[in-house]
């Protein structure tokens, strides 16, 4: 098989594209898209972000300690582009978008509302990496709509209808191809 070598780059993917919700101390909220994103730790729950310091957000983030990430369903993919490419300094994203800002149970920032799920995230540190930050954030509250969940209360990534970032475009989810450990079972 013939390989051709590439330049170092971010070549990972498909990666989760997540619209991350946040507020500054006055309670001006915004909404920033990030593929740069990933679960860090089982116990306790940690969740990174990284942004880069130019970014509307990235203040808001750092001021508070606190952000949501909101896991946006394909038929949000049209809302998960515009908040990527439009900044919050300019637009108010959930006034625009006509989208509904839910109370966090935990944190001050806003969940989505038409996201099937949201994680309410407490900032344990921030990472300097280079062209972003890595902001690791402790779960601390999780909400999922109740027709993503299966009879036992789990997550069903089938229902969700999730969407992925790759090589500049979004790419759906939902075909299981096994689940865990299905190598091994005879």
């Amino acid at each position: 098989m013939s390989k051709k070598l590439l330049k170092p780059t971010t070549a990972l993917a498909p990666v989760p594209v997540v619209l991350v919700s946040c507020c500054n101390e006055a309670g001006e909220s915004n909404i920033i898209t990030i593929a740069w994103v990933g679960t860090l730790c089982s116990e306790p729950p940690l969740i990174g972000i990284g942004i880069r310091k130019s970014r509307f957000s990235y203040d808001m983030i750092k001021e508070t300690g606190e952000f949501v990430v909101n896991l946006p369903s394909e038929n949000l993919v049209w809302t998960t582009d515009f908040c990527g490419i439009n900044s919050g300094r300019n637009v108010d994203k959930f006034g625009e978008l006509e989208l509904t800002p839910v109370p966090g149970e935990k944190v001050n920032a806003p969940l989505i509302g038409e996201c099937p799920v949201n994680i309410e995230c407490k900032v344990t540190k921030i990472l300097e990496l280079g062209s972003h930050d890595l902001f690791i954030g402790e779960v601390v509250a999780v909400h999922a709509e109740d027709d993503v969940l299966d009879e036992n209360g789990r997550f069903c990534m089938e229902k969700a209808g999730l969407i992925a970032y790759g090589s500049g475009n979004y790419w759906s989810l939902g075909r299981s191809l096994g689940s865990a450990g299905f190598s091994k079972k005879k």
